[in-house]
């Protein structure tokens, strides 16, 4: 039975829904002179008057379309009484950029009605099967800024609890990158992408990338920032150099040296992606079938041909279990297979962190550090060096189950770190940056053994979210370093973990957390002693 409240609510929501889509509700369009405001806060924002909202029936939070000619850009309204004067708006950097507005031009702007995809939304939050018309119209419209937050965080929440079909996952990939740009390369174009979920992940892609283009193959990567994890690939490689670049820019960088570690954010490459990524880094969820869409997407958007998928597994990583693994393996696969894109997929071990760090610059310090020396910690060098064989296997160069010696014999040479110093500098950064160079956070505080033994365990969402508390990935010199792993041997003081950070606050509370956690675990022989 519906109460009363209910059903008078529901009722005011699709009378307002059919008002202004099918009964012709006239919106009004006022012009305002736009002054541009230096700010960021993840999406378009427009500062307004009060009076001026007043007048179109807005609010904080309204959603307004704003047009120049036929430019469009829907953004939030924020409501003041002093910041601006009637007749004018303060608008964010990005409206600016996307509309080509000049300082004083004017553009008019009107209120956004409810979507014409908002039932096929509620559709969705039931659980009920949508087709891919349906399926494109939401993306469209989420793209197109026509939804907040809320809406975007119900769809991806919804995931969580009614699993997208094969086919709806499908539309999804398609509507994601339909609704975005593509850029063509004239050659194959292999790549290699994680899953992540594990500390210190993100740079493994730093040693993998560079081997591959050291092979003569074209690798351009791209890849979101971190969503759960303390970096991405893009936070890490950004310690070193710029990694926000337009289409043409990453096709210029990709011709002179066959690869780039870049973020895809500003390419347009699957835009949904983005706006989901940024939900997704708030809530701290990854549903599986989004990742898959959000990661296929970026990559068919791409060119790619060739495309190797890593899944950790294991305690405390995203997938827990071969078994698990197993079945999103087969999901991207399948998928991969309707794109017509050849695919491989590692399953590898995800039990401890990979290699000794967590955090942006941490990690590129490690990575750098490896490719100098050619020399590092067994599971970065393994990981990254089996990947990269398994790009190599893809593309024919070499037999299958001879790609990781290949690899190895790159690295081993030298031509993976000479490869990587022309990446950074075809990317703008110094090719003969030192690990020293870079900055790390200016506090820190290390946790030592409290008895003599060995480590038995590392839990890796607690070295995340204290690599996280501590700032990272935001803050780029915040982190964890591991001075010891599962089965090494410490003596009681021996130091077990240094956290470091920008903020002696945001220091104080990763430690507070590390304690609260016990992300690694220390134990000797004698267990007990009775009475």
């Amino acid at each position: 039975m519906v109460c009363p409240e209910k059903f008078h609510q529901y009722n005011f929501v699709k009378i307002s829904y059919i008002g202004v889509r099918e009964m012709g509700i006239h919106l009004e369009t006022r012009h305002f002179q736009i002054e541009p405001i230096d700010v960021d806060i993840g999406r378009s924002i427009v500062i307004m008057h009060e009076s001026d909202a007043h007048e179109l029936g807005l609010g904080p939070t309204s959603r307004v379309r704003l047009a120049k000619g036929d430019r469009i850009r829907n953004a939030v309204v924020a409501l003041t009484r002093t910041m601006v004067s009637p007749g004018k708006i303060l608008v964010s950097r990005d409206i600016i950029d996307a509309l080509k507005l000049t300082k004083h031009d004017t553009v008019g702007v009107r209120p956004i009605p409810v979507p014409p995809s908002f039932y096929i939304l509620q559709r969705r939050l039931k659980g009920e099967r949508i087709s891919q018309d349906e399926m494109f119209k939401l993306i469209k419209d989420i793209v197109d800024g026509a939804y907040g937050e809320a809406e975007i965080a119900a769809f991806l929440t919804s995931q969580l609890y009614y699993e997208l079909s094969e086919d709806e996952l499908h539309s999804l990939i398609r509507a994601m990158v339909e609704t975005g740009s593509k850029i063509v390369f004239e050659d194959t174009v292999f790549d290699e992408h994680s899953i992540g979920g594990v500390p210190g992940n993100s740079k493994v892609a730093l040693i993998a990338v560079p081997t591959v283009a050291a092979a003569g193959l074209l690798i351009p990567k791209t890849s979101s920032r971190a969503i759960t994890s303390p970096a991405g690939t893009a936070d890490t490689m950004e310690t070193l150099a710029r990694v926000d670049f337009t289409a043409e820019e990453i096709k210029e960088i990709a011709r002179k040296v066959r690869a780039t570690l870049a973020w895809g954010g500003r390419l347009n490459l699957a835009p949904a992606d983005d706006i989901f990524v940024n939900i997704e880094r708030k809530l701290s969820i990854d549903p599986w079938h989004q990742m898959v869409a959000s990661i296929l997407a970026k990559k068919a958007a791409m060119g790619v041909d060739n495309l190797v998928i890593d899944i950790p597994v294991g305690r405390k990583a995203k997938v827990k279990s071969l078994e698990e693994a197993d079945q999103l393996a087969g999901i991207f696969i399948r998928q991969a297979a309707r794109l017509g894109m050849r695919i491989k997929i590692a399953l590898t071990f995800g039990g401890q962190p990979i290699g000794a760090t967590a955090g942006p610059a941490l990690e590129a310090m490690e990575a750098l550090k490896t490719m100098i020396e050619r020399k590092g910690k067994k599971s970065l060098l393994d990981k990254a060096l089996t990947i990269a064989g398994m790009v190599l296997e893809l593309s024919g160069k070499v037999p299958p189950g001879q790609g990781f010696e290949a690899a190895r014999e790159i690295f081993m040479s030298g031509k993976t770190y000479e490869k990587f110093k022309e990446i950074v500098e075809a990317q703008g950064g110094d090719p003969n940056v030192k690990p020293e160079d870079l900055p790390v956070g200016k506090h820190s505080y290390t946790i030592t053994s409290p008895i003599a033994g060995a480590v038995t365990y590392i839990d890796n969402a607690a070295i995340t979210t204290i690599a996280r508390a501590a700032g990272a990935p935001f803050d780029k010199g915040a982190g964890v370093y591991l001075h010891a792993k599962v089965g090494y041997r410490v003596n009681k003081g021996d130091p077990l973990i240094t956290i470091y950070s920008s903020s002696s606050t945001r220091l104080q509370e990763a430690v507070n957390l590390a304690t609260r956690y016990s992300p690694l675990i220390v134990e000797g022989m004698l267990l007990k002693v009775l009475p």
